[in-house]
């Protein structure tokens, strides 16, 4: 496999300027002549349908949800980064791109990482001019929190809904190229296959979740923006519908995986309570900016938070890494909070769980204004646990939230599959091995708003593309390949339902390839994982057929996907034997419990390339060089 990024020559501060002006454009008279598809409707997916339907293309839009703006971009609640340097405090794009390969451990393309801290400027400026309800000073400026990873307050936010409020922006400039006609809505259709044509992605299969008939829809270009995979693991914070079905089709028919054992776990989230649970709770990490983590300094400490006096508190954070306290990145937090629950000082009926105490911020501010920044983050805490968070400490722990591996894309955000173009967290490529908080807002529009549009045209205008008719030989192979899979699903009737397999193989996830991995964890969960799958397909009961309303289909044909996908996961966690970001190898740590990358060795991206059923995958390799910082140890001490 070839794996070109295409990334341009020249100063990196010049490479998208040169590289836009060098691109191929398309007559304005001509544009209407081309069909671009795009599967999801967040903000990666909605913002760069609405964009390229205003450039003149004709778009159709896909989503499983019954609304494009019931994306699960919805629920991002801290903020989005830009280098606007509203505070003064010393930020540029330059320290905006510094920070996220340094917070992405050095794992991430810099090309990609300068360009998204160069757009980050730009987004802030399109979404004012959406109407985003961002946040202001007295004065009347953007107000800026700060977030994980960063000295400098770059954070743009809108309460604890500025996923809410971005996506509403990007969902009123989808709609208004929906009423124009330039975009045509398919909600509740679920993408279940690429069609491939002459070695390039000229259309996708659907299914209608309604009716349960199966669609080709054809076109020029196709783009998925269909987001991330936590929900191998089952309990995440990701809504219930994520899934990995449009990306790991798309790997079947010719995409490299990217990197699929980089997965983030979120150090804020609300601690899991019971076997019945099927969702977690992500606390929105701007709470870290006032609210300060802690355990009992004694192991099995039975005593309630506010008995326990300061001198017998440890705020392990603030003590390990004094120059960056309670907002050392994400990945940092999390192995922190998960070493003091193993040494016995966790909080709660589990003892997997730390305090996150505002009792500091709320005597130096006072409650209203504590109320009046977190204040619907602390209604829906106390909502779910029945405490009350401005009397008592919050309870968190650490769950899996977002997926920095994905499909590879080169520069222009294309796959290997030539036509295919891959944005958002579908796509491996701004975050390294671990992504900063703010920072997926930020990429989901720079890619949508910014990136797709001109990219998109550059391939349409220098490729010569026949049309593909509805009778193509590919097409109709495409098609009776999913009807096939779906009546083999409806037909094995067996005992168990997808959900028992898909909690079974998340805690073979967790367990083995979770926040802390190891050779002899995941050897296990490589021989766990195939013979779960094989009691999948010779014993699960899909309820109901295919020509109808099926939800059980619907989970049956994900967890299917989750069962392939898990075992790539964990082949490529045992390939890269270092620790790096949210991939730590336990074997590969200092005598203090921190990250030992192999730059030598591993300083790489990891493309995975699909060649056949019952065939192992085979490992490409794109090195990733560094010309604009040094490779350093990452220290928030």
């Amino acid at each position: 496999m070839d794996l070109r990024a295409n990334v341009p020559d020249g100063p990196i501060e010049k490479k998208w300027t040169k590289h836009r002006a060098d691109m191929k454009l398309v007559n304005p008279a001509n544009k209407r002549k081309y069909t671009v598809l795009v599967v999801g409707t967040g903000l990666a997916g909605g913002a760069g349908a609405a964009s390229l339907a205003e450039l003149g293309y004709d778009v159709k839009a896909f989503c499983y949800q019954d609304s494009a703006r019931r994306a699960h971009s919805i629920a991002a609640q801290g903020g989005i980064n830009a280098a606007k340097n509203y505070q003064n405090d010393g930020d540029s794009i330059w320290r905006l791109f510094y920070d996220t390969v340094k917070g992405g451990d050095f794992r991430a393309r810099e090309a990609n990482v300068y360009r998204l801290a160069e757009l980050s400027v730009n987004i802030i400026d399109q979404c004012v001019a959406q109407g985003v309800p961002f946040a202001r000073e007295y004065g009347g400026l953007l107000a800026n929190r700060s977030f994980g990873g960063a000295q400098v307050s770059r954070t743009f936010y809108a309460r604890g809904q500025t996923g809410q409020q971005l996506l509403l922006g990007a969902y009123q400039a989808l709609e208004r190229q929906v009423g124009l006609g330039k975009i045509a809505m398919y909600p509740r259709h679920e993408m279940q296959d690429v069609i491939v044509v002459d070695g390039r992605a000229r259309g996708i299969v659907v299914r209608d979740m309604v009716t349960g008939e199966i669609e080709s829809h054809l076109g020029d270009a196709v783009v998925l923006a269909t987001g991330g995979y936590g929900n191998v693991y089952f309990l995440s914070t990701n809504a219930k519908g994520c899934n990995t079905t449009a990306i790991w089709r798309a790997y079947k028919k010719g995409a490299a995986f990217a990197n699929p054992c980089y997965t983030q776990i979120h150090p804020t989230c609300i601690p899991v309570s019971g076997e019945y649970q099927s969702k977690l709770t992500l606390m929105s990490e701007s709470l870290r900016n006032d609210g300060r983590i802690w355990v009992p300094k004694k192991e099995n400490d039975a005593r309630k938070a506010n008995e326990i006096p300061q001198d017998e508190r440890d705020y392990y954070l603030e003590r390990k890494y004094p120059s960056f306290g309670n907002l050392c990145p994400r990945d940092i937090a999390s192995r922190a909070a998960k070493q003091v629950c193993d040494e016995g000082r966790g909080v709660g009926p589990t003892k997997l769980g730390v305090y996150l105490d505002f009792a500091d911020a709320i005597r130096r501010l006072g409650e209203d204004a504590i109320r009046e920044k977190y204040g619907n983050l602390f209604e829906m805490y106390e909502r779910i646990t029945d405490d009350n968070p401005y009397k008592v400490p919050m309870r968190i722990f650490p769950a899996v939230h977002y997926t920095m591996g994905g499909l590879w894309v080169d520069y222009d955000l294309m796959s290997t599959l030539p036509g295919l173009h891959v944005a958002g967290e579908a796509n491996f490529s701004d975050h390294g091995a671990n992504r900063l908080g703010a920072s997926a807002l930020m990429q989901g529009l720079a890619d949508g708003y910014f990136i797709l549009p001109a990219t998109i045209g550059n391939y349409l205008g220098g490729t010569k593309l026949d049309k593909v008719a509805a009778d193509h030989p590919d097409v109709k192979k495409a098609e009776s390949d999913v009807m096939a899979r779906n009546a083999s699903l409806l037909n094995i009737k067996g005992k168990r339902t997808p959900t028992s397999f898909h909690r079974e193989l998340g805690k073979i996830m967790w367990d083995d390839c979770g926040m802390a991995r190891n050779d002899k964890g995941l050897r296990a969960a490589l021989e766990k994982i195939p013979t779960l799958r094989e009691e999948f397909w010779q014993n699960v009961n899909v309820l109901g057929d295919g020509q109808e309303l099926n939800q059980s289909l619907e989970q049956a044909g994900r967890v299917a996907d989750f069962l392939e996908l898990a075992e790539l996961m964990c082949e490529d966690a045992l390939e890269r034997r270092e620790s790096c970001g949210g991939h730590f190898r336990e074997e590969f740590q200092t005598e203090d419990g921190e990250a030992v990358r192999d730059d030598r060795q591993f300083c790489h991206v990891a493309a995975w390339e699909y060649t056949g059923p019952d065939r192992p995958p085979k490992r490409n390799v794109e090195p990733l060089h560094f010309e604009n910082v040094h490779l350093a140890t990452r220290s928030y001490k």
